[in-house]
């Protein structure tokens, strides 16, 4: 059974960091990829970073780059997501999610979710200003 767990959520004042982890159990990485998304209050939810783990290509949304970092430890099977210089408008609930196929995500989209198989239960991240 494949498990995604994300944490590191969690209240941080405008400009400040967070790291989120992603750890996935059952699920090898290999040609696969993790995504982050994100879903604000009363916003669809949107793709922020994924991470394809046989090259090490990431992807950024444009509102998170130079911002948010993705990056891989495989002998962990945890993704982690480094934000920096977080803003208000960053606050949201923040998901991963296992894509088993990349070359799906790359045929339909890597910000959309239905290219990803197994979702994790989300970590609140709040920004105060």
């Amino acid at each position: 059974e494949v498990q995604l767990q994300a944490s590191g959520g969690g209240l941080v004042q405008a400009g400040g960091s967070l790291i989120l982890s992603c750890a996935a159990s059952g699920f090898t990485f290999n040609d696969k990829a993790i995504g982050w998304f994100r879903q604000a209050p009363g916003k669809k939810r949107e793709g922020v970073s994924c991470i394809r783990f046989s090259d090490g290509s990431t992807y950024y949304a444009d509102a998170v780059k130079g911002c948010f970092t993705i990056s891989t430890d495989s002998a962990k099977n945890t993704v982690y997501l480094q934000m920096n210089s977080l803003k208000p408008e960053d606050a949201a609930v923040y998901y991963c999610a296992g894509s088993v196929n990349f070359l799906r995500i790359l045929q339909w989209g890597v910000w959309t979710e239905a290219a990803y198989d197994y979702w994790g239960q989300g970590t609140l991240v709040t920004v105060s200003s």
